[in-house]
């Protein structure tokens, strides 16, 4: 039997002509990307590391510093960066959410292996990237060393048909998708089908980022027109892409009909098997909405919520949060009038950075509110406080649900 996208890539890393699920494999990482929170915690300077071209360091979580503590790590970062000749560094100014920063300057390249501190690293594979979130002391190791082991885990194949309508988006794909089959632990999650031509880049990447929530191992796209336009405006040339083959094994083979989706909401906790459509949820007030994160603070999502803001009002009593995912994004977005958009309908947009995301700053949430956020995660206590509840959706359905006060379809708001 043949491989499917994550087997031949991780066998031509390795070197080895076949590998199966239950295999572990040693593979060279071709680019480490450290974030500013791996120096706010127990950082001890290495002695040497690997290769100085191989690594990237962003500031992203905590820009510009919101304590002590995380002021202390800028320094660090930056004597590392100028102690190793490290060129791909990402400073205040230039900083931004690290996966945006990587997709941005080519950073995640077809048929290669990127890994780094952040758990939402799986976005890499939206540019046919075997990218992998791993911790601190992994990460420094590979820093080190320029290697590092993965154990092959079964792959379920997502075919794609259809054409995904006017309105959806990448997050209600993936909604769909933890709603319909729950978690994916210890499995590898491929995308392909006719279906994927219509998906736009920024929302494979949705897709690819928010598989972390049902604990994936690797997300896979392949490589197709609308990837190599990207990587060629983005300087991203001789690269070998990773191709299942046609007699490729799955542990599954799931057909996702794009035509037939709306949008979707999680209900507070998880998104495996915690959703339903926008339109069959009950009337529910929110006191916080929030557009931002890896998975949604790309440019094209600030132009959707531009689009549905643009002569509206945010509703009393409701704070509209706008991050967008990196500096690029902000003065492109600030070029293009969607901030101006957005901050005359009431919203609020901040500086680009994880944010309110992670319940770190710039909008945690306090006990007893509702906050629905197109951001990454929707458990007890991620955005602020344990007694509140996380809804997620789709930027558009955030920003039509801010205008309502409560939880509503953006249909019913573009009509």
């Amino acid at each position: 039997m043949g491989m499917t996208m994550i087997e031949n890539l991780l066998a031509r890393k390795a070197g080895v002509a076949q590998v199966r699920p239950g295999d572990i494999v040693t593979v060279d990482v071709d680019m480490c990307v450290m974030i500013d929170l791996q120096f706010a915690t127990l950082w001890i300077p290495p002695s040497r590391i690997h290769d100085a071209d191989k690594v990237a360091v962003v500031m992203d979580h905590a820009v510009p510093a919101p304590s002590l503590k995380d002021a202390a790590a800028g320094p660090k970062a930056r004597k590392f960066v100028a102690n190793f000749g490290i060129d791909k560094f990402f400073d205040v100014g230039r900083h931004g959410i690290c996966h945006q920063v990587i997709a941005e300057n080519g950073l995640a390249r077809p048929g290669e292996v990127l890994a780094c501190t952040d758990s939402h690293t799986c976005a890499g594979g939206a540019y046919n990237t075997a990218a992998r979130g791993l911790g601190p002391a992994e990460v420094y190791s590979i820093l080190c060393t320029g290697s590092t082991w993965f154990q092959v885990a079964p792959t379920v194949r997502y075919e794609l048909k259809g054409d995904l309508p006017v309105g959806i988006s990448g997050k209600d794909v993936f909604l769909y998708i933890a709603n319909t089959y729950g978690d994916a632990t210890n499995q590898n999650l491929e995308f392909g089908g006719p279906g994927v031509a219509s998906v736009p880049l920024n929302d494979r990447r949705t897709i690819a980022t928010q598989v972390a929530e049902i604990s994936a191992d690797f997300a896979t796209f392949g490589v197709d027109d609308v990837l190599r336009q990207f990587l060629a405006e983005h300087g991203v040339h001789d690269y070998e892409p990773a191709d299942a083959d046609t007699d490729a094994e799955y542990v599954d083979t799931r057909i996702v009909d794009l035509g037939a989706l709306e949008p979707y909401v999680a209900r507070p906790g998880t998104v495996s098997k915690n959703g339903l459509p926008v339109s069959a949820i009950e009337r529910r007030r929110i006191d916080q909405a929030f557009i931002g994160s890896c998975a949604n603070g790309q440019l094209d999502d600030l132009r959707i919520t531009a689009e549905i803001l643009r002569g509206k009002t945010v509703a009393n009593g409701v704070r509209l949060l706008v991050t967008p995912a990196s500096q690029l994004v902000y003065r492109d977005a600030m070029r293009l009038g969607y901030l101006q958009d957005i901050a005359d309908a009431g919203g609020v947009v901040t500086n680009s950075t994880c944010g309110a995301c992670f319940g770190y700053h710039m909008g945690v949430v306090g006990p007893g509110e509702v906050c629905l956020t197109s951001s990454t995660r929707n458990f007890p206590g991620r955005m602020g406080s344990t007694e509140a509840e996380i809804y997620m959706a789709s930027p558009a359905t955030v920003a039509a649900s801010a205008i309502t006060g409560y939880i509503t379809d953006p249909r019913s708001v573009t009509a």
